[in-house]
């Protein structure tokens, strides 16, 4: 989950300007930061960059390598930061991934001097190595590719030599052509501001990339690779909130309202051809990973109304649990286009002749890639590692498609009916924050359309207000868990329309003497959070919008570093 930039250029550049590009990819992980540069001079620290860009100098450079940390193999410590060098600074490394077998190709070393508990480090190593052995740098490459299990992005820069060489399996990797030379990244958005002109790497393939050219290579053979032109660009996000979370809670409202437009015209055919897609299908199936698998259990619930039989399982999980064949269509969702879990489960249904369609955030991603057919969801660059707008156009994008089968909602209405609801209630939710800022354990319950939105809102309130949260279904609670109910305990209670039903279980918890909260779209339920709409689509965006409020909320009454919580990151591209 790592991010990682190279930088060569004709014209020198400074190491200020290699780390701004890093800073983009910062979502990635931020647990340290590191650059080396082709004259040998290698920093790193612990920290996230913009505190590492005041403690080091500024040096020029025409070849440079950098990386971003989410600590996988080792702690969070200055000798497992990136760059890792081999034995006497031969050359530099960076790496996204995690090598499985990094102690067997440990084992094959002789004489090195380790300083580090990183897997990454073996590479150096082991690349280090064959080269004393008398092959060429390429040519370790290769043999490195041959042997390593696991997944990695990596670049490597030889001191002294200004050329950056590039390789990867399974995490995603890069080639931006910048006026100057190149710019070799995790994804576009470390260029983006610069160029619209990138080539993909594919597993298994390798770069040398020098100030005025590059070549790619497969297997130990050359490759033609295309050159792909794109729209996107990366906007400098100028914070007028106090974190980015609550900035992006606010931005829901354009973001939903650009979606629905594209829907109309840009991406019609596409939807479209979705729709097609589904309707040819025997089976179809949505596979995702944390908020995107609560947003398909939504999906699932509206093809239901439908009477389209659709199904969704978690991505980790996907070949335990589903056959899919050429009669299967397997629809992935993810907002990086990079999760792994996603990625070897659309690969695993490849493998069985399903077809594969995406609903993705970040264009030209993986997964994207991977798809026959995709639909884009327009939200922009999500900042905050806890996914807001991101899980809310993700849910319109399903409605949408819903509505192609006869699922009723009036999508022209939903931005306006989320700009009153966070206008409405955010007064009320910073209140009840503030009572419920010690509470150690939260209960959110729903059943049916509900049921998703209690998930969502829990892990929310996990991730950003570090709250033992369970969202659970409401019919469950007399089968266990209403044991931990007891005076004083809160509850979440989500009561869309006309569900007596919940409104039964939301007694049982009060009867139980637990602080019950009620959010409804019907006043017959005496809400404390009463949702201005009648679909019920719309209801499971707007409860969510006021879980995403309560959970932010908490955590700034803790003082909780809300956008970049511990342990977390944005893209998830280890298993």
């Amino acid at each position: 989950m790592c991010g990682i930039v190279g930088m060569i250029s004709q014209e020198e550049f400074t190491t200020i300007e290699l780390l701004k590009a890093l800073k983009r990819l910062e979502y990635r992980g931020y647990d340290s930061v590191g650059y080396a540069t082709v004259e040998g001079i290698l920093q790193k620290d612990t920290g996230e960059i913009d505190g590492f860009l005041k403690t080091v100098p500024e040096h020029r450079t025409r070849a440079a390598i950098s990386h971003t940390r989410w600590a996988t193999h080792g702690g969070v410590t200055k000798e497992n930061a990136h760059p890792h060098a081999a034995c006497g600074n031969l050359f530099f490394i960076v790496h996204n991934g995690i090598i499985e077998n990094y102690e067997r190709l440990r084992d094959q070393l002789h004489g090195h001097n380790y300083v580090s508990e990183t897997d990454t480090e073996i590479i150096a190593h082991f690349i280090e190595e064959k080269i004393r052995n008398g092959l060429t740098v390429r040519e370790s490459i290769e043999t490195f590719i041959a042997e390593a299990k696991g997944t990695y992005a990596v670049l490597l820069l030889p001191r002294g030599e200004e050329k950056i060489y590039a390789f990867k399996k399974d995490s995603p990797l890069v080639l931006g052509i910048v006026p100057e030379g190149f710019v070799v990244s995790s994804d576009i958005y470390a260029f983006s501001d610069r160029s619209q002109k990138a080539i993909f790497f594919e597993d298994y393939e390798m770069a040398e990339v020098t100030a005025t050219d590059y070549m790619f290579f497969k297997h130990g053979m050359p490759i033609a690779k295309e050159i792909k032109e794109f729209k996107v660009t990366y906007t400098e996000i100028k914070k007028d909130f106090p974190h980015y979370m609550i900035k992006e809670i606010h931005e829901q409202p354009a973001v939903a309202e650009r979606l629905v437009t594209s829907l109309k015209t840009d991406q019609k055919h596409k939807l479209d051809r979705l729709s097609d897609l589904v309707r040819q299908a025997r089976k179809v199936v949505f596979v995702a990973a944390g908020t995107s698998y609560h947003a398909s259990l939504l999906g699932v619930h509206f093809f239901h109304e439908t009477g389209v039989e659709t199904q969704t399982i978690i991505a980790s999980e996907f070949r335990n649990y589903v056959t899919c064949d050429e009669d299967t269509l397997v629809v992935a969702i993810s907002q990086s286009g990079e999760t792994m879990d996603v990625l070897k489960a659309l690969k695993y249904a490849r493998e069985q002749g399903a077809r594969i369609a995406s609903i993705v955030n970040v264009p030209y991603s993986t997964i994207q890639r991977m798809s026959e057919l995709s639909l884009e969801i327009l939200t922009g660059q999500e900042i905050c590692v806890a996914s807001t707008k991101t899980y809310t156009n993700q849910v319109i994008a399903l409605l949408a498609l819903a509505q192609k089968f006869g699922y009723d909602v009036n999508l022209d209405t939903i931005s306006q009916r989320i700009k009153e609801c966070i206008d409405t209630h955010e007064g009320q939710v910073k209140i009840l924050a503030r009572e419920l800022r010690d509470c150690q354990d939260i209960y959110l319950i729903g059943r049916g359309l509900s049921y998703p939105v209690a998930r969502e809102s829990a892990l929310k309130l996990k991730e950003i207000a570090y709250v033992h949260a369970e969202g659970m279904m409401g019919g469950e609670l007399k089968h266990g868990t209403i044991a931990l109910i007891e005076d004083g305990t809160p509850v979440v209670c989500l009561i869309p329309d006309e569900d007596y039903e919940m409104e039964s279980n939301t007694r049982e918890v009060q009867a139980r003497g637990a602080r019950a909260i009620i959010i409804s779209n019907n006043s017959e339920f005496s809400p404390d959070f009463l949702l201005e709409t009648s679909s019920d689509g719309k209801f499971a965006i707007l409860a969510t919008v006021v879980g995403q409020m309560l959970a932010y909320y908490i955590a700034k009454e803790r003082g909780l570093p809300i956008d970049k919580p511990r342990n977390l990151a944005k893209s998830v591209t280890v298993e």
